[in-house]
């Protein structure tokens, strides 16, 4: 190649590089300003932490609509992202107001008494309204970064989450597998922020080793506050999974095992629920079973029947969209040669070992069987005696509906079955309703309790 060729060549490159850094440019452009937009937020928050109470927040959160109740961690991060991106619009299913926790935002809004609304989403339609601001929070340091923000026009535009653990705030307690350093560098780089205090984080993430050692200032400070104090598998799974896992399945405070306790039954997918439910009964054998767990029944136990009523109630209560599973168990047992029992549970399904359950005994029966009654209408919001002797009975929003018990017939979670049919139900082809209900009735155990109850022998 000649020396004319050369500077020909050169002056060509020359006149094409302005373009491709234009586009370079551009291209870091967008990357940058998705960085700076969270760099920028994770800043405003850390701000509004340093300078604002929890009780102003509350009063932000009042005077712009929003819900002010839950935990102090709650309130701060539901107050970050009202004044950072806006008042989230209603839900575009019911039209229900929509509530930030922490994570996600969800509808709060219901189809039907027996449902409430499903509508969850990391990135919701914001009203373009000026933020409300109290006298106490325009004397503050921060007035003027807030005052930014109150234009709509000025905020940032949330695009939808790229990072599984964007918009969390993180602290980090005891000794963990690896090191505070190595977690600090994967969780900014999976979007998430860390603390050095417990103040306005999403969580805490310890060791089960330390809380049987009694726990550091951190783990003392968030479980007085309600903050959930989870496991490093939390981090591992969020990230893997890329999208932040449930909080109360990595649960340190309650985990008893070295394994944990595993996915809760309400936070399972239903491929996975069918198996879980072989040991998730009721252990409740008709409208005069004794209940399993008091062993009472050893003791020669009866239910109460007084004036043509059973006092022995099952209840359900189930709703997708709250993750609600629920049951609960009320029942006056009497007992040769000693007082009248009430025998109280409420627990999620699959969830027995953090109950809600007693066991008191009772001198007076009148006293016993009023208390049956106001626990009935406190948890179902109906009347006691027109459910047992007309089977009246009106749904409540959020509350339990009665199980209709007849003699010999099995209550267990999901309706009458037997639980060794989940497996069955489990690869079927059905609907899981479908299969669900054929899995009831497939059941043998049905009929033969039944039979066994009319004293009817079977060979």
């Amino acid at each position: 190649m000649t020396r004319k060729q050369k500077a020909e060549s050169k002056a060509h490159e020359g006149e094409q590089s302005p373009k491709k850094v234009k586009n370079e440019n551009d291209q870091d452009g967008r990357k940058n300003g998705k960085t700076d937009t969270e760099k920028e937020y994770g800043e405003f928050c850390k701000a509004i932490r340093e300078h604002l109470s929890v009780a102003q927040m509350r009063e932000i959160l009042q005077m712009n609509g929003q819900d002010s109740s839950g935990t102090p961690g709650t309130v701060i991060s539901r107050c970050q992202d009202l004044l950072f991106f806006g008042p989230p619009d209603k839900c575009p299913l019911c039209n229900g107001s929509l509530d930030f926790d922490r994570i996600r935002y969800y509808c709060t809004g219901f189809y039907s008494e027996w449902s409430s609304c499903t509508f969850k989403t990391k990135n919701p339609t914001r009203k373009e309204e000026s933020i409300k601001l109290p006298d106490s929070v325009l004397k503050t340091p921060v007035a003027d970064l807030l005052k930014k923000y109150q234009d709509p026009s000025n905020r940032p535009r949330q695009g939808a989450p790229t990072k599984p653990l964007s918009g969390i705030m993180i602290a980090l307690s005891s000794r963990l597998s690896r090191s505070h350093q190595y977690w600090k560098r994967e969780i900014e780089k999976h979007g998430g922020m860390v603390s050095n205090s417990v103040k306005g984080i999403t969580c805490l993430v310890a060791t089960a080793a330390e809380r049987d050692r009694g726990g550091s200032n951190k783990l003392s400070d968030a479980l007085e506050q309600g903050i959930p104090v989870v496991r490093e598998e939390w981090l591992v799974d969020s990230i893997e999974k890329h999208e932040p896992q449930p909080l109360e399945a990595y649960d340190v405070a309650s985990d008893l095992v070295v394994a944990g306790k595993g996915i809760p039954l309400d936070k399972q997918d239903p491929s996975e629920e069918g198996l879980e439910t072989l040991s998730a009964e009721l252990k409740l054998y008709g409208k005069r079973g004794v209940y399993k767990d008091t062993k009472l029944q050893e003791q020669g136990g009866q239910i109460l029947e007084k004036d043509g009523i059973v006092y022995n109630c099952a209840f359900v209560h189930c709703d997708i969209g709250r993750s609600i599973n629920e049951y609960c168990i009320m029942q006056l047992i009497t007992v040769p040669d000693s007082n009248l029992h009430m025998y109280f549970k409420k627990a999620k399904i699959g969830d027995d070992r953090n109950a809600e359950e007693r066991l008191e005994e009772w001198e007076n029966v009148d006293n016993a069987i009023k208390e049956f009654i106001r626990l009935f209408e406190e948890i179902t919001g109906n009347e006691f005696e027109p459910w047992e002797r007309e089977k009246k009975f009106e749904k409540k929003r959020l509350s339990f509906f009665p199980i209709d018990m007849d003699d010999g017939v099995e209550v267990r979670h999901g309706g009458l079955g037997l639980r060794q049919l989940g497996v069955a139900a489990l690869h079927s082809n059905l609907e899981p309703k479908v299969a669900n209900f054929m899995k009831i009735l497939c059941s043998q155990e049905i009929y033969r309790y039944s039979l066994y109850q009319f004293c009817v022998a079977l060979r």
